[in-house]
């Protein structure tokens, strides 16, 4: 599929974030160091997971993978906005602006599908948990992984190819990626059919999957109110409170910025929010799978272990 219009000939600009003076080298660098420990901590829980038998299960298993892809997703749009943020406004041509488009919606619906499948994995561990190995096989994970990231990249086709088609007057997007509302506020044309094209198919896309989140919680949620001691629904809940804020954290944000008219949010908030979910939802992953997840840290003591005993060997 050709996603650029070769009617425009010349490139794009990102507009970026406005930084001057001492400021600009200090949101360079912070940005730079919170990019790294993002890289850095989802490498880690994916690494972890491999290196720890005791994490060989489903929920761990698409833990990772969605580490995995927060490392594609964050490095998507991280690299324009370093860029903007030493050199400031900055030329893009019109085929890396609509790959980076597309590339960037395709791992956000990707992201979404996981999430509800996460769900999924935990509502057969605490409602079906006499069938879950069997109904959550090595086999049935791998089909569920692949198939997030087909329905993914499948979804977003429509938005990015309806985007890069359209007439463009004015150059400057007002973003530090190219995203949805920023390229339809350059056109030459009315673009209200196309925004509704947008609500349409991300919206019900994240309506449909946060609906499935929401049913397999509600399954939950009667499962362990029917367990018999505090303890055991504490520790079943603990499962999946660091799924939950992870949900609350994308779900939100992307409701706020993509689910309605472009022109419904003020020019540069959008850009404000997009650092949520683009930027601080990936750095937080492995803070929360790690930090709130008693399993990850026993791994982690026992993985160090291993190693200091590795190094003390002759």
């Amino acid at each position: 599929m050709d996603l650029v219009n070769h009617t425009w000939t010349q490139s794009f600009l990102l507009a970026g974030f406005t930084t001057t003076g001492a400021l600009q080298p200090l949101a360079f660098l912070g940005t730079l160091c919170i990019y790294l420990l993002t890289l850095a901590g989802n490498l880690f829980i994916i690494v972890l997971v491999q290196a720890d038998s005791r994490l060989s299960t489903p929920m761990y298993f698409f833990i990772s993978a969605l580490s995995f892809l927060e490392l594609w997703y964050v490095s998507t749009t991280v690299p324009t906005l370093l860029h903007t943020l030493l050199h400031g406004r900055s030329p893009i041509s019109p085929t890396v602006c609509f790959v980076q488009l597309y590339v960037f919606h395709s791992l956000g619906m990707t992201e979404c599908y996981l999430l509800s499948v996460m769900a999924l994995d935990r509502y057969l561990a605490i409602c079906r948990p006499l069938h879950y190995h069997a109904l959550m096989s090595r086999q049935v994970q791998l089909w569920l992984a692949g198939a997030t990231w087909a329905a993914g990249f499948s979804a977003a086709l429509v938005p990015a190819r309806l985007t890069a088609t359209l007439p463009f007057c004015l150059k400057e997007v007002a973003h530090y990626f190219c995203d949805l509302a920023p390229l339809m506020r350059l056109a030459c044309v009315d673009t209200g059919w196309h925004a509704q094209v947008h609500i349409a198919v991300i919206g019900i896309i994240n309506a449909c999957n946060l609906v499935l989140i929401l049913g397999l919680y509600g399954g939950i949620l009667r499962a362990v109110l029917k367990l018999p001691s505090a303890a055991s629904r504490a520790k079943a809940f603990s499962t999946c409170s660091s799924h939950i804020t992870v949900v609350v954290l994308f779900f939100a944000s992307a409701f706020i910025v993509y689910v309605g008219p472009p022109e419904s949010l003020p020019e540069g908030t959008d850009k404000l929010l997009a650092l949520v979910y683009t930027f601080l939802t990936p750095f937080l992953n492995p803070i929360i799978y790690t930090f709130r997840n008693k399993e990850v840290r026993e791994a982690v003591r026992r993985v160090t272990q291993s190693i200091r005993a590795m190094m003390k060997r002759p």
